[in-house]
């Protein structure tokens, strides 16, 4: 692809351009911005929210310098693509990603928002992040060393990293705002948090979206070691908001390079975090530059894992 530019809007009467390839940042003038996360830029558009995917990378908590191409994309298409196949088992915020479609305020930004927005139905936000865990790695692996447990569910002894649990367990966290860290709850304090109905729903939920993108991506080589969901109320349903099993929000691991003891070559972000976490730096901001070589094999890792799961290129 072309590394095409395109004028999104006039700044103190002067072009402002961005990258249609790459893009780090949205400043969509004509609309009413509502809210930037890590990766998405947020637009109040009429009674409804455009969400726009853009191609920043977090890791630890901290938004790198450096964006990764396509990656917003991947993001964008794969939720899409799961909220349409678990729709029957949960409610979803999603309405169209097809720009013609949009309000006429938003349509004028085609360019830049075909293949990396979406428009969605308002949500009211649980406060949690729903995670499921079928193997033990990461901040679970590191709670199981020091504690035998998770989220206050103990787990058998003698498991080594990376290895599969005896069954899937919901371990949620709290929502951090940027720069801070999710902190790992109780599902009593679930309870607390949301009553007794919702937290038992939440974590059936989780369970069961994780389940079963899970056999669908073993079918297709790949193990899903875990992942997390956020949730809401649209006029009163609980919905599945936000993304949905990307490499944002999951572990990805090809199964014919799978192995207990270490944490396994995968397909979504826990490669930078690798990579981080082998040069100094205290994981506090500002974050370090990335390199061409790391940049461009993060981008294989997120359109490699859209093309197996989906069985189409981006």
């Amino acid at each position: 692809m072309s590394m095409k530019k395109i004028v999104i809007n006039q700044i103190n009467g002067g072009n402002h351009f961005m990258n249609l390839e790459v893009v780090k940042d949205t400043q969509l003038s004509s609309l009413i911005f509502a809210g930037r996360g890590k990766v998405r830029d947020i637009y109040q558009v009429q009674d409804k929210l455009l969400i726009v995917s853009t191609d920043r990378l977090s890791a630890f908590d901290v938004i790198l310098p450096d964006p990764i191409p396509y990656k917003g994309r991947v993001l964008n298409s794969l939720s899409i693509f799961w909220m349409d196949k678990t729709a029957d088992m949960v409610p979803n915020h999603f309405i169209t990603a097809d720009v013609s479609e949009y309000p006429e305020e938003a349509r004028k930004y085609l360019a830049l928002l075909e293949g990396r927005s979406m428009l969605v139905r308002k949500a009211e936000i649980f406060p949690i992040e729903c995670v499921a865990r079928g193997y033990i790695i990461g901040s679970g692996w590191k709670d199981y060393q020091a504690h035998g447990q998770i989220c206050g569910i103990p787990l058998p002894t003698g498991l080594k990293q990376a290895e599969k649990l005896p069954e899937p367990i919901f371990t949620p966290s709290t929502k951090a705002e940027i720069g801070a860290h999710d902190e790992n709850i109780s599902f009593d304090k679930v309870k607390d948090l949301v009553g007794l109905e919702t937290a038992y729903w939440l974590r059936d939920k989780t369970i069961e979206l994780y389940l079963y993108g899970s056999r669908w991506a073993e079918d297709r080589g790949i193990i899903i070691a875990d992942t997390k969901f956020e949730f809401g109320l649209v006029d009163g349903t609980r919905t599945l908001v936000d993304e949905a099993l990307t490499p944002d929000s999951s572990r990805f691991w090809p199964i014919d390079q799978y192995r207990t003891g270490i944490s396994p070559p995968s397909l979504d972000k826990q490669f930078v975090r690798d990579y981080l976490e082998t040069i100094d730096w205290d994981k506090k901001p500002p974050a370090p530059s990335l390199s061409a070589d790391i940049i461009a094999k993060t981008k294989e890792k997120y359109l490699s894992i859209y093309r197996l799961l989906t069985g189409k290129d981006l």
